[in-house]
């Protein structure tokens, strides 16, 4: 393939790109040996085989055979099999967000990267959200578990806080709530897919309990770790702010859903919640007396 001649700085831009498109298309041919279904590894080599025909592209302007970087490659091969696929290779695409002004510079020295741009922002991302992830169907599962959890389980540890004073007493009292609420929401959701002729009612029952109970066990952890439950209390609320943090994340990656608007309404909830019941536990303990 004849070389074609460039200024410096778009060469400087074209390498980066050819490397970007070269590491992504090995990413997603690795990925697509693990991930389930014909459907998406179809689609995962697709995506692979348009980022190879890029980076020939622009190793006609460079002349170089580049090395793929394989500590990207097993970066997002990790975060593949831990987070799902979908949410890995759409994270990899959001990198490429900030290449909007490098693409301009390069549009009247090479007249190609107008359509390797439009691929990238129409094709490659119609592509990617017809991935279908198991993991991904059951989001709603999830976030109803994590949500009953996060206002349920803050609101009641909020209270036995002041209520209870020591911090086994309150990890013990909010064990005993979280695990009841688990089986309670776990079964609920089983019902309500039943009832709905659902055939995977199991597999919803179990991604709702499964996020409850985890949610369950990090609030519990500062009280168990902490002597003094103001601290521990601190601690359980910025616990909170993390777990949604991650999972707004998450979901708005997966899902390209906004992040700022759904963290505030959740975190909003949650704190509220511990902020009320906090409050009613010094009162029942003013009001009642009761002094343990």
């Amino acid at each position: 393939m004849t070389e074609k001649t460039v200024s410096n700085e778009a060469l400087a831009i074209i390498l980066k790109m050819q490397q970007n498109e070269l590491n992504e298309s090995v990413i997603y041919r690795e990925i697509a040996k693990f991930a389930k279904g014909e459907h998406n590894r179809e689609v995962l080599h697709r995506l692979a085989d348009e980022e190879a025909g890029h980076c020939e592209i622009w190793r006609a302007y460079t002349g170089r055979d580049l090395k793929v970087q394989k500590a990207k490659v097993f970066k997002y091969k990790l975060l593949a099999r831990i987070f799902g696929f979908t949410f890995a290779v759409k994270l990899m695409e959001r990198g490429e967000a900030g290449a909007q002004a490098e693409y301009e510079k390069l549009e009247q020295e090479v007249p190609e990267s107008v359509k390797i741009r439009r691929d990238e922002e129409e094709h490659e991302q119609a592509l990617l959200e017809i991935l279908d992830e198991e993991r991904l169907q059951y989001v709603g599962s999830m976030v109803l578990g994590l949500n009953d959890a996060l206002v349920e389980l803050t609101g009641s540890l909020a209270g036995f806080t002041f209520a209870l004073g020591d911090p086994r007493r309150i990890a013990l009292s909010g064990l005993i709530v979280g695990i009841s609420a688990t089986f309670s929401m776990a079964a609920s959701e089983f019902l309500s897919a039943r009832s709905e002729g659902r055939d995977d009612a199991f597999k919803s029952c179990a991604y709702t309990g499964v996020a409850y109970l985890v949610t369950v066990a990090l609030l519990i952890l500062p009280y168990l770790l902490l002597s003094d439950a103001l601290v521990a209390l601190a601690c359980m609320i910025a616990v909170v702010l993390l777990i949604i943090t991650a999972f707004t994340y998450y979901t708005s990656v997966a899902l390209s859903r906004p992040f700022f608007s759904r963290f505030f309404e959740m975190a909003g909830i949650s704190v509220g919640v511990a902020v009320l019941s906090f409050a009613v536990g010094v009162a029942a303990k003013a009001l009642l007396g009761v002094e343990v």
